[in-house]
């Protein structure tokens, strides 16, 4: 199944790259202005039409594309004209803070939607029960950006309880201590993000696990109320939140960006809204590339647990 599945990607992933230059090249934005700056309006025509040539930019969007492609697969992702440095190093300095808000906050979602969920399903009609419901549907009606804004107002500005920008306070020395602090807020809020359907799911999972014929055998046989959730219905129930959780992986980077934004996270959301703004090709088509990949593999993590957790699965069905 996993060779089958990183063999169906490649033609994904060419095919991706491939709508990044056109969408690119259609785009209104002229990459030598985002090139250039305030520098655009007082260039002559000479200078200008140097710049692209030296850029590529006068080229036609196919052209710079066969030639991205020829250098991308010789292992020279290319040097992006945004930041003036390689695109290799653009995406070292940043997505290591990217991945480490993600993985934080997915983890956060994912152990906070198995707890609260088995709670409600297992005590149904009880007043947790009764407010799970109705607060997630409320933050499935919100964006992103509006809770981290509603994050920053509360908890930033109002209580003073928690920094709401970059990785350390000013002035201070990065320290694992500091990073922690930061981290709190954005992480919170982009977990909060994807929790309500993770939640939501467990505890309709877990509801009609409970009404399985082999749950209530385990019940008549005189077993626990802990043992027959836990260890009969709950594993039942994680089958289809395991497959949620790949499901979810586009609306968690999606949800990255914008907390990053916010937060001002030096992770690669920057580098994206750079990027697409100036039509930085090289780096634009890359981190698409990288997005696509990662959730490419989120499903077919996905896919593995799932059968890992129900061997009934083929793995190669």
């Amino acid at each position: 199944m996993a060779a089958r599945r990183l063999l169906l990607a490649l033609p994904v992933l060419l095919g991706v790259s491939v709508a990044v230059f056109a969408a690119a090249a259609a785009s209104p934005f002229d990459p030598l202005a985002g090139y250039l700056g305030d520098r655009y309006l007082t260039a002559g025509q000479e200078v200008q039409d140097r710049i692209a040539g030296e850029l590529g930019t006068d080229r036609a969007w196919w052209v710079q594309y066969g030639w991205w492609l020829g250098e991308l697969l010789t292992g020279d992702l290319g040097t992006s004209r945004s930041y003036a440095q390689p695109v290799a190093q653009v995406v070292a300095e940043r997505l290591p803070w990217t991945l480490l808000l993600v993985g934080v906050a997915l983890a956060l979602a994912v152990v906070l939607a198995l707890l609260l969920g088995t709670w409600s399903a297992h005590r149904r009609g009880g007043w947790v029960d009764r407010l799970v419901t109705p607060v997630c549907l409320l933050v499935q009606a919100v964006p992103p950006f509006v809770v981290a804004l509603g994050a920053v107002s509360v908890f930033g500005l109002a209580l003073g309880w928690l920094p709401v920008a970059g990785l350390t306070d000013a002035g201070a020395e990065l320290s694992a201590g500091q990073v922690a602090r930061h981290l709190v807020l954005p992480a919170a809020v982009l977990a909060v993000s994807q929790l309500p359907w993770l939640l939501l799911n467990v505890r309709e999972s877990l509801l009609r696990a409970l009404a399985e014929d082999h749950v209530v055998a385990a019940r008549a046989r005189g077993l626990s109320e802990r043992t027959v959730v836990l260890r009969h219905a709950l594993p039942t129930a994680l089958l289809p939140f395991v497959t949620l959780v790949g499901a979810r992986l586009p609306e968690l980077v999606v949800g990255a960006v914008l907390v990053e934004e916010v937060f001002s996270w030096p992770g690669l959301a920057q580098a994206v809204v750079t990027s697409a703004v100036e039509v930085d090709f090289p780096l634009l088509a890359f981190l698409t590339l990288l997005t696509t990949a990662a959730v490419l593999l989120g499903s077919l993590l996905a896919d593995v647990a799932y059968v890992l957790l129900d061997p009934r699965v083929s793995a190669d069905g």
